[in-house]
């Protein structure tokens, strides 16, 4: 297995350390704050002892077999709301109405796995009832940041002829706006329903949970005739893990500890751009 380290800065005497718990063959640099440890040991206990160590130095790490390879994915499917993105847009848009605190208290429910998805959005969007509409566009313009390194991850990966796709327990308003922003392959969210202007408190068909954010992998791998196995999926939230479990890789992003335990690495340090170091070129 090959280790690797990267942080938002690293010392290379600090990733000596660290990597020497796992017995690296040597070391390379790969970038500026990143570092590949060649043909480590690995097993159970050296890989909690890297998790503390690493945790503890603000590291990123993860242990990748040598001879995988970017090119062995043909599809990277993400999480919108604090993955692809660095709001709640729901939280954001109750923030309009004067609602923030009532609606991220339940959102965090829900992401922490402690409250049904469906259950926790159709509360969430009932408190939005009778919000003008316009109130989308200032939380698009005013508050939608990208997450770090989104746009280099998705260059890089579309540079290899990787297919995007951008599952979201969010709303239409804000994927429609990724999709064409980003160059994004395909999209699949909540539609808010609006009547005279203003949000009904009702969402228009069905709820993305997290059954259908796993259907929507599927679907779309069948429609491209890729396979699960050549799936990156990454997300942040409860309502991630189930698409993430038929992934090839999955990637918590800066997630909820459920998420980060159950994920084959996570990115708690680094920005999203991250992953484009974990294989060779």
């Amino acid at each position: 297995m090959n280790l690797i380290l990267q942080g938002l800065s690293t010392q290379r005497h600090i990733v000596e350390q660290i990597a020497e718990l796992a017995r690296p063959r040597s070391i390379v640099a790969i970038g500026e704050h990143a570092y590949r440890c060649l043909d480590c040991s690995y097993n159970d206990e050296v890989k909690s002892q890297i998790d503390i160590a690493a945790w503890a130095a603000k590291l990123d790490y993860a242990f990748i077999e040598r001879s995988r390879s970017l090119s062995d994915f043909k599809l990277v499917a993400m999480d919108m709301d604090s993955t692809l993105i660095t709001i709640e847009c729901i939280d954001e848009i109750a923030d309009m109405q004067g609602l923030k605190p009532q609606v991220a208290e339940i959102t965090e429910a829900a992401m922490r796995g402690e409250l049904e998805f469906k259950e926790s959005l159709t509360r969430r969007v009932a408190l939005l009832q009778g919000l003008d509409a316009s109130a989308l566009q200032r939380v698009y313009d005013e508050r939608l940041q990208l997450s770090p390194g989104a746009e280099k991850m998705l260059q890089g990966l579309q540079a290899l002829g990787m297919k995007s796709l951008l599952v979201s327990g969010g709303f239409t308003y804000f994927t429609d706006r990724m999709k064409q922003r980003l160059q994004l392959d395909y999209t699949h969210s909540n539609q808010l329903e609006i009547v005279d202007g203003k949000l009904t408190g009702k969402v228009i068909g069905g709820i993305v949970d997290g059954e259908e954010k796993k259907r929507t992998v599927e679907r779309v791998c069948q429609e491209t005739g890729i396979s699960p196995e050549q799936t990156i999926v990454m997300g942040d939230g409860a309502n991630d893990l189930k698409m993430m479990s038929i992934a090839g890789l999955s990637v918590a992003f800066r997630a909820k500890p459920v998420v980060r335990a159950q994920a084959d690495i996570a990115l708690n340090f680094v920005g999203l751009d991250g992953i484009l170091n974990l294989f060779h070129k």
